[in-house]
């Protein structure tokens, strides 16, 4: 008997509940007047320059968003967000209007307007890289947060940016040596820029003749060897053939093949004659009959190489050696070598006359027949 009521108390249960079920889904009157509410948005505007904004659209009872970005055409004008979910766009610098329209379970829809603002930050860290040869000059920038620049390069008043795509290079030929100031502006895509100045030297072609006086040439001579050297210094004894104030002080190093090597603007033209001088002051006697080597490289012989060899006769005073390359029958008439080479004493290793630490002083380098 006990077992009997359980059942049918579970029974009448179950028939209460199917009741109120049916109650619960047959009335779907509500939908027809559902509202959203609260509606708002987010604004996430990145500070890159990029001008990427990301806007999601907030509220209750939405369940969906058209989001009108108050900048760009056709498709790019807006675009359609689901609750939860965002828009991207990129904007120019400037002051918007973002519209977003929700739409509610009834299909109501409701507008609402927001201002927006996107601001560029100034570029920082501006690193600029200068490139120059003879009168012409190459220039290179980077820095954050730049879109691109405008390069002033300083020869010329009044003078309009000449623009700079980021990652690109642009060229310019001065007309005279000098030193200028080369002025890069890092430009952010809106108002805000910055800029950095930075001193450049243009010297005039190095080449034939070589005479230490010109203030507008980068006298050029890289070594090769352990301890040698080459310096511009004082003329050393401004008497007899040589009173120029400036010369090329060529200090030996430890290897017997050390020396200077210097690339020419100008290439050495065997038409302009086959016979270099070049003006020697020996300060020491003990190297005398010592031989200086005069070579010319990169050239269209053998090996490239041209190479003549005179010794020094006096010391204490100025003299002027003679290198004639005119019996070297590989030499075309019209060869051209673009870099000059010296070497000193090159039949002695180590220490002693004409060995480590030798000096001898250079001036006056000419050509002629």
């Amino acid at each position: 008997m006990k077992k009997i009521t359980i059942i049918f108390s579970l029974t009448a249960l179950l028939a209460g509940a199917g009741c109120q079920k049916e109650g619960i889904d047959d009335d779907l009157s509500f939908l027809k007047s559902a509202k959203t509410n609260n509606n708002n948005k987010v604004f996430d505007i990145t500070n890159d320059n990029s001008g990427r904004v990301t806007i999601t659209p907030t509220g209750e009872g939405a369940t969906s968003y058209i989001v009108n970005f108050g900048h760009g055409t056709g498709a790019d004008a807006s675009a359609t967000v689901s609750p939860g979910n965002s828009a991207t766009h990129a904007y120019p610098e400037g002051n918007y209007t973002v519209t977003i329209v929700s739409k509610s379970m009834s299909g109501e829809e409701s507008s609402a307007d927001y201002p927006l603002q996107v601001t560029y930050r100034a570029p920082e860290n501006i690193n600029v890289t200068t490139t120059t040869n003879v009168h012409n000059i190459k220039v290179k920038a980077d820095a954050l947060y730049a879109a691109s620049y405008l390069v002033y390069f300083g020869d010329v008043a009044n003078e309009a940016g000449t623009p700079l795509a980021a990652g690109a290079e642009v060229s310019h030929d001065y007309a005279t040596a000098g030193t200028y100031d080369v002025k890069v502006v890092a430009l952010s895509g809106g108002a805000a820029k910055s800029e950095k100045t930075t001193p450049v030297v243009i010297y005039d072609a190095f080449g034939l003749p070589i005479s230490f006086d010109e203030s507008t040439i980068n006298y050029f001579f890289g070594t090769f060897g352990g301890g040698q050297q080459f310096a511009t210094v004082d003329n050393p004894s401004k008497t007899g053939i040589n009173t120029s104030d400036k010369v090329g002080k060529f200090t030996r190093g430890w290897e017997n093949w050390s020396g200077t090597y210097s690339p020419l603007n100008t290439p050495i033209d065997m038409a302009q004659g086959k016979v270099i001088k070049v003006m020697v002051y020996n300060p020491d006697p003990a190297l005398i009959g010592k031989k200086l080597n005069v070579e010319l490289e990169w050239g269209p012989i053998d090996n490239g190489i041209a190479v003549k060899k005179t010794a020094i006769t006096k010391s204490g005073q100025w003299e002027e050696l003679t290198f004639d390359f005119s019996d070297i029958a590989a030499i075309p008439g019209n060869a051209k070598f673009p870099q000059l080479v010296l070497r000193f004493a090159d039949d002695v290793t180590g220490e002693g006359a004409g060995g480590v630490n030798s000096v001898i002083y250079l001036d006056n380098f000419r050509q002629t027949n």
